[in-house]
């Protein structure tokens, strides 16, 4: 039996990368295909469309991640150092992807949600989905520090909300800037926003 091919994962991450360093709308279905060393005959037997491409790109990418995620907040680390391991990830990340492609790559799943808000549904659903699991992940955190009275009680999922959104604010800076020094301030500005008492941690 001949090697099976794979090329259809190689369409999937080149189309992520090159979104996330880019945008969607810069990149063209060459470029994906030159990214992945596979002909355009090979991508239209696989996707109909970019589009069709860039959704199952971002649910690809998103199996590929959650085992991190499940490792770095799992329950049998405190909340705080769940939330502490993880900013220092992305900032390794960042400064790795700018040290390689000259960029802050920012959120692949928010970058490609705000473009396909108007662009296309199939897109902004996949982009939806992936963030309301995402989400998740602070929200448990938020509650078990609650729970462990490292916070007071709150509206858990308010709280979380407004967790990731400056979390996800705070990336976005650090990619207008191209600057991933901007992420080191992440634990501290979380531990405020969550109203840790710094005296009593």
């Amino acid at each position: 039996m001949g090697r099976k091919s794979n090329a259809r994962e190689r369409l999937l991450t080149a189309a992520l990368e090159l979104i996330w360093e880019q945008s969607y709308h810069s990149v063209g279905v060459g470029a994906i295909c030159s990214r992945a060393g596979v002909r355009k005959g090979t991508f239209y037997h696989f996707f109909s469309s970019k589009a069709r491409l860039s959704a199952e790109a971002i649910q690809h990418h998103w199996q590929d991640y959650r085992p991190l995620l499940d490792s770095i907040f799992s329950p049998t680390v405190p909340p705080l150092e769940r939330l502490d391991a993880y900013f220092s990830k992305v900032y390794e990340f960042q400064c790795e992807r700018k040290r390689t492609s000259g960029f802050v790559c920012g959120c692949p799943y928010f970058d490609l949600g705000l473009e396909a808000a108007t662009l296309d549904r199939e897109i902004l659903g996949r982009v939806r989905t992936v963030i309301d699991q995402y989400f998740q992940y602070f929200a448990s955190t938020v509650r078990d520090a609650v729970a462990q009275k490292m916070i007071a009680a709150v509206d858990t999922e308010r709280s979380a909300r407004r967790l990731l959104h400056y979390f996800e604010g705070t990336l976005m800076n650090s990619r207008i800037h191209n600057d991933p020094e901007l992420l080191r301030d992440l634990p501290a500005g979380a531990r405020q926003l969550l109203g840790v008492n710094f005296l009593h941690q």
